[in-house]
């Protein structure tokens, strides 16, 4: 029997995935071939029976795979919370986001708005809304295709102002990040695990999840712009 944990998950956690998953083979000799997509890409795949030993993405992404039968709802485990920050190209003017009204003239100023089709871009849709300026801009959004960085689109110059989860900004070539959004308007999305329902590698599987959700994986998730999910 393989000795290989397959997995999948967002975009969002595949720096963190990265480090973990390779601090675990180092210390249990289990290779682990975990594969970052588009989170939409990524449930798709998982919900049309292709098999994998463990998925990655946000909790309710989660939640509606296990309704499903795809994962095993019982043994799921909140790994990390992330917060969206807002980014600018390297070159460019850094527009106020200090507060919720700075945040929202600055996208109103904006030429062009770049987010994800992710959760944090669902709620953003949702804060515009709530402002009462979504019709205002909607011309003016630019959504990233499942996959891409937001960050990529502003250091190609095809977006003025991004919105994205913090930790897939963070070091993109080209780009100002200008912090987080303030705490009345932050859009906070909690990434979940959980073994696929076909997985064959049961106690290899439990053994990542709980490394995951230990203290040696708490230095990682803060050095990728997230907090441990029950901090």
């Amino acid at each position: 029997m393989s000795r290989t944990i397959r997995g999948i998950g967002s975009m969002a956690t595949r720096g963190l995935m990265m480090e973990l998953t390779a601090a675990y083979t180092r210390s249990s000799g289990v290779s682990v071939a975990f594969e970052s997509v588009g989170g939409v890409e990524a449930a798709r795949r998982v919900s049309s029976g292709e098999p994998f030993d463990l998925v990655v993405l946000a909790s309710d992404a989660i939640d509606k795979l296990a309704a499903d039968g795809k994962v095993d709802a019982s043994r799921k485990v909140d790994v990390v919370r992330c917060g969206v920050a807002v980014a600018v190209h390297a070159n460019a003017a850094r527009p106020d986001i200090s507060s919720e009204d700075a945040v929202r003239q600055a996208v109103l100023e904006a030429e062009r708005i770049a987010c994800s089709t992710g959760p944090s871009g669902v709620a953003l849709m949702a804060l515009f809304e709530r402002w009462g300026i979504a019709d205002t801009v909607r011309e003016r959004l630019v959504q990233a295709p499942a996959g891409v960085p937001v960050g990529s689109l502003i250091a190609r110059g095809e977006a003025a102002l991004g919105f994205q989860q913090l930790s897939e900004l963070m070091g993109v070539e080209g780009v100002a990040l200008l912090g987080p959004l303030p705490a009345e308007i932050q859009i906070t999305t909690t990434f979940s695990a959980a073994p696929g329902t076909g997985t064959s590698q049961h106690d290899a599987v439990t053994e990542l999840l709980g490394y995951m959700r230990s203290r040696e994986s708490e230095a990682a998730k803060r050095r990728f712009g997230m907090e441990p999910a029950d901090t």
